[in-house]
């Protein structure tokens, strides 16, 4: 599939420039509010009972509500972030089990799409690394990210979820290869980025540069990047520093917490920040990035932070 077929397809609605809201941060809001046990920080067990996809549903419905309001569209992400077959297979489960459980995730997405279906959902199969989204334990080839990522790919164009979206990437071999097993799938696929608080990823590898490799070793497979699990205060000088690359970013899902990675890792308690004052940096975000649409929250943020940002962004 050729990056024009990829883009012509309905589902991408998302690159028609209409702006579009997502979730916060799923699994720290079930850990830090909701009281859940999520092991590995996953939030893929959920799917096996009607509890677990009942809270998971409630969880969905303020960030729904706030779609409405605003008069925009959604982009519904499975609850898949940890997922994949490596990370399930520490919780305990086969790799068909894994499949299934993917596959079940992006049916819930339809339902819910046809349930609001006065509102544009894009249904999203979630990916995240195969490592620490923090910090790369070894750096994958792209050969290397698209054998381990093609099964949980798979398992998401099996039951046709509208794009696959990789989030909390932290080196351009896995971003790269992840674009590869989509491409082979025929899924499009977001590419999204975290970086630390030099704004480089945790690779070290500039923001910029990232991006351009993957653009190249992929044909510009991607239809369009993120950044991810940083506040604006991280990557925004980088951005400033200008470069036609900035144009390929499309969504941003930043932290509601100034500190860097080590210190959220080594934290016991949920900084979740000023709704109000990451309002306000998203809005200065825009001026950064005019491809931008695609608004969510991603560490420490809830549908509170999500709403200020779409009343700073969207009015």
């Amino acid at each position: 599939m050729t990056l024009a077929e990829t883009l012509d397809r309905p589902q991408l609605a998302t690159m028609s420039g209409r702006p579009f809201l997502t979730d916060g941060g799923l699994e720290l809001v079930l850990i830090f509010q909701e009281g859940i046990d999520l092991p590995h920080m996953s939030a893929f067990p959920l799917l096996e009972t009607a509890d677990g996809r009942s809270r998971l549903d409630a969880y969905t419905r303020p960030y729904l509500d706030l779609a409405r309001r605003h008069r925009v569209g959604y982009v519904h992400e499975t609850p898949t972030w940890r997922g994949s077959w490596g990370w399930t297979a520490q919780m305990g489960y086969s790799m068909a089990r894994t499949a299934e459980l993917n596959r079940l995730a992006v049916g819930i997405g339809h339902t819910l799409a046809h349930r609001n279906r006065d509102l544009q959902v894009v249904v999203s199969g979630n990916i995240g690394p195969r490592g620490d989204g923090y910090a790369p334990e070894a750096l994958m080839t792209p050969d290397e990210a698209a054998c381990y990522h093609e099964h949980q790919i798979g398992a998401f164009a099996e039951a046709r979820a509208d794009v696959a979206t990789a989030m909390t990437i932290t080196h351009a071999g896995e971003a790269a290869g992840i674009a590869l097993a989509a491409r082979a799938a025929g899924l499009p696929v977001v590419i999204s980025f975290t970086v630390e608080t030099d704004g480089r990823l945790p690779s070290g590898q500039p923001l910029g540069e990232a991006i351009g490799e993957v653009d190249d070793r992929t044909g510009g497979y991607p239809a369009y990047y993120g950044v991810n699990c940083a506040h604006p205060t991280h990557f925004a000088p980088s951005l400033r520093q200008g470069g036609a690359w900035r144009d390929r970013i499309r969504m941003v899902r930043a932290n509601a917490s100034k500190m860097s990675h080590a210190e959220l890792d080594c934290s016991e308690t949920l900084d979740d920040g000023d709704p109000h004052e990451l309002g306000r940096d998203y809005a200065e975000l825009r001026a950064l990035l005019p491809a931008m649409t695609v608004l969510g929250g991603c560490c420490g943020t809830d549908h509170r932070h999500v709403g200020r940002i779409a009343e700073a962004c969207l009015g």
